[in-house]
């Protein structure tokens, strides 16, 4: 029997990963992220499945190959936690989900702009510390009178996009490759017209390493409409944590909603304490923004259909791997 060691299985995802699984793999589930202090978990399994903020380095891929293990697939669209070089030195298969729900991160990037620009946030804050005054701070403009920037025009960013304009708000695009489809919701313009127009700005660009590292940085944000959000349910890597900061801190930035964050892998699924301090000074900085600045913990993909989705288009992979010897989505180097 095939055995399939899965790491970062939340608690929440344990029955799908059962009930999807009409190959009959034998399965491992691991909740905690793959590194090198539970790599050994993995010993004994033909393929590891990993999620976001994995350990895919080649010391963790080298120590499976010592093993035999010659499938390391990821869960996520994304797969910069993988060493691909390192894998095929190593003669280790990797293979993605190249979509899932585009909801569940849509949706969750709009409630992040909505909670911002309606000052929900800050309101429900102030009233837990059973202050219900209404200060000129939580006074607000109606979504359907706010422009709507859709920086990276995919699936997800099309799905906020339909969502927004649902609302009645205006809805402007950009990306290097226009979509047809997407005209019917949206008006696609240049990188600067979507920076001085927009209200909220939603990220959706995949972060490409050494090519769009921390390109939303200073002069990016300066030429933002001043007093506007900024939305990101991609990937911090492609922002400047710093420099965001200090847009919050001067109000060229009224808002910062987002679902990552830089080194997550070290923050996320954790939980600290007075004995266990959280030690990230830009994330403690974030945290003290709060509400100007709204943080979740990488949970754009935690729902019921893009679970699914991803669990079962995992298995397909490998699946048609052991039945063809290839799967359709399988990642090379570039």
């Amino acid at each position: 029997m095939f055995k399939i060691t899965a790491y970062g299985v939340r608690k929440n995802e344990v029955d799908y990963f059962n009930k999807l699984n009409i190959y009959n793999f034998e399965l491992n589930l691991v909740s905690d992220n793959l590194s090198t202090d539970n790599v050994v978990l993995a010993k004994g399994s033909n393929g590891v499945l990993l999620r976001a903020n994995n350990d895919g380095s080649r010391t963790i891929l080298n120590q499976l190959s010592d093993w035999g293990i010659k499938y390391v697939f990821t869960r996520t669209v994304g797969y910069d936690h993988i060493d691909l070089e390192a894998a095929a030195s190593f003669g280790i298969t990797v293979a993605r989900v190249p979509s899932y729900s585009p909801y569940s991160v849509a949706e969750l990037a709009l409630n992040l702009g909505l909670m911002l620009s309606r000052h929900t946030a800050m309101a429900t804050s102030n009233t837990s510390l059973e202050n219900f005054q209404v200060n000129s701070e939580l006074f607000a403009r109606e979504i359907h009178d706010l422009t709507i920037g859709i920086f990276g025009v995919g699936r997800i960013g099309l799905t906020e996009a339909r969502l927004y304009k649902g609302l009645g708000a205006t809805v402007i695009g950009y990306d290097v490759n226009e979509n047809e489809d997407a005209k019917n919701t949206l008006s696609f313009v240049s990188e600067d017209e979507i920076l001085r127009h927009s209200d909220i700005l939603s990220l959706h660009v995949p972060h490409i390493k050494g090519q769009n590292d921390k390109f939303v940085n200073k002069s990016f944000i300066d030429r933002m409409k001043s007093g506007s959000i900024l939305i990101n349910t991609a990937r911090a890597e492609i922002t400047n944590q710093s420099d965001i900061i200090e847009a919050i801190k001067s109000g060229k930035l009224d808002g910062f909603g987002t679902d990552v964050v830089i080194n997550e892998r070290d923050i996320f699924g954790k939980k600290f304490t007075a004995t266990n301090p959280l030690t990230d000074f830009s994330v403690k900085e974030m945290l003290s923004l709060y509400p100007k600045v709204v943080i979740t913990p990488h949970i754009g993909s935690n729902t019921v259909e893009a679970v699914s989705d991803m669990i079962r288009i995992s298995y397909q992979n490998f699946h048609d791997i052991l039945a063809n010897g290839t799967s359709e989505n399988e990642i090379g180097i570039n």
